[in-house]
């Protein structure tokens, strides 16, 4: 049975990582960059729009992302200490998506499709350390 809960736990978390990330990245580059050519009202009324959509499905990955990161964290204790410097910077880097997902989510920003751009590139720096430390360790 652990087996199965952890194999769920890593699915939740690396599938919450995945909608946040792609998130960022397709609203940052792609939505973001075309409204570009829309007239402000047009462009204002599409950000508030897309934050009523990408909120809640949001903020359920960032809980799913959470629960799950802290689940595999307590099962699998005794990391030396260059792995918990690591982990810890890739929680950091973490926070700095999960504020640009509340913002962009509860349409607080005045420029969604950079903040998204940059939450995107901290999302890949992220997954690059994730497999460096999935290498090592």
């Amino acid at each position: 049975m652990p087996e199965i809960v952890l194999a769920l736990m890593r699915w939740l978390h690396i599938a919450s990582a995945a909608f946040l990330v792609g998130g960022m990245l397709y609203g940052g580059v792609v939505m973001f960059g075309a409204a570009a050519a829309l007239p402000t009202e047009s462009r204002l009324d599409l950000a508030r729009r897309a934050a009523q959509r990408f909120g809640p499905p949001a903020m359920a990955a960032i809980a799913a992302l959470l629960i799950s990161g802290t689940y595999t964290i307590l099962s699998f204790p005794g990391h030396s200490p260059r792995y918990h410097m690591l982990l810890g910077i890739k929680i950091l880097l973490a926070l700095h998506i999960f504020a640009v997902a509340v913002l962009v989510g509860t349409n607080r920003t005045k420029r969604p499709g950079r903040a998204m751009t940059g939450a995107a590139i901290t999302g890949l720096v992220i997954i690059a350390i994730s497999a460096y430390l999935r290498r090592i360790f």
